[in-house]
């Protein structure tokens, strides 16, 4: 009957199952509860309706039982809920540590995607199968959404700051992803897809197509070239080997951590959250830089480690 016309797309993720059973769950209780309380409103309205114009009704007593009953049960369903929920909230936000990541800049109306070796696509995506994906995704003008409907994962693409999704194909072939979110007169054009290929073909893919330069060489050169080296690791400014996820502590006795977002906005707004022990002597660089070579250069800056050259 129902041959043709899907009910929900394809699961072909990890993430896939576990967001179904909770919308089921959350499906089956609506439907319960919209059953029963219309139900109850048929069966009183005729049960109990006035008989005679002179009919008066006689005094209904409280139940205290009653009363405990249709307020505990709603508190468990609420509970449940909120822990289920949360629970995998909480796991689908956490990307794993071998994660591959990938750099996507949505524009209107375009997707561009990068891969670490330096590959770009534009609104396709290659990914390997059974390999955890890292999605790390800014905008270059207005708000889009990055959204895998056969993946079960979505998320803001926002102009400014950066946002990330992650997800583990299951299955091989080709799945569409959308921006879900209105973005102006050619939105329902900003359509991509995820070609999701065995491990030992999407590497032969990696290796036949046309490479730039990797994003963290990419980097290295931008960091030459917009002159960080002078003063960065020098003692005017803070190195940055091992810097990427380290505790930074700030001049107003703060500490946060050093991760994307903090990076670009010490390259965009340098004062804005001054390291202990260095003075404002760093210019902004806000109007000079792309979201791209923002990317590129913290990429390059999460590749340093212990011993590594700014320059290399």
């Amino acid at each position: 009957m129902w041959f043709g016309f899907p009910l929900r797309p394809e699961q072909a993720s990890t993430i896939a199952q576990g967001i179904d059973e909770l919308y089921y769950f959350l499906t089956a209780v609506t439907l319960f509860f919209t059953i029963i309380i219309f139900a109850a409103i048929f069966y009183f309205a005729l049960r109990y309706r006035r008989k005679s114009p002179d009919e008066v009704p006689g005094a209904i007593e409280g139940s205290l039982p009653l009363e405990i009953l249709w307020s505990a049960v709603p508190l468990v369903l609420v509970v449940i809920i909120f822990v289920w929920s949360s629970s995998l909230f909480i796991s689908n936000s956490r990307p794993p540590e071998a994660s591959t990541e990938i750099f996507a800049i949505g524009k209107q109306w375009m997707w561009q995607l990068q891969h670490p070796d330096g590959t770009r696509e534009i609104n396709e995506l290659h990914v390997p199968l059974g390999k955890p994906i890292k999605l790390t995704m800014t905008s270059e003008d207005v708000i889009h959404d990055f959204f895998i409907p056969a993946f079960r994962v979505k998320k803001d693409v926002v102009p400014g700051r950066y946002t990330s999704l992650w997800f583990e194909a299951t299955k091989v072939g080709r799945y569409r992803f959308f921006c879900a979110q209105y973005c102006g007169v050619s939105h329902a054009l900003m359509i991509g897809t995820v070609v999701v290929m065995e491990p030992e073909e999407y590497e032969r893919w990696l290796s036949g197509t046309r490479k730039d330069v990797s994003m963290a060489a990419s980097g290295a050169k931008l960091y030459e070239r917009f002159a960080c080296i002078t003063c960065h690791g020098t003692g005017k400014g803070p190195a940055f080997n091992d810097y990427y996820r380290s505790q930074v502590k700030l001049s107003d006795g703060r500490s946060v951590v050093a991760d994307e977002e903090h990076i670009r906005e010490s390259i965009l707004y340098p004062s804005a959250k001054l390291r202990d022990g260095y003075g404002p002597i760093m210019p902004t660089f806000k109007g000079q830089i792309s979201e791209e070579q923002l990317l590129q250069i913290i990429a390059y800056i999460k590749s340093l480690g212990p011993g590594k050259r700014k320059s290399e």
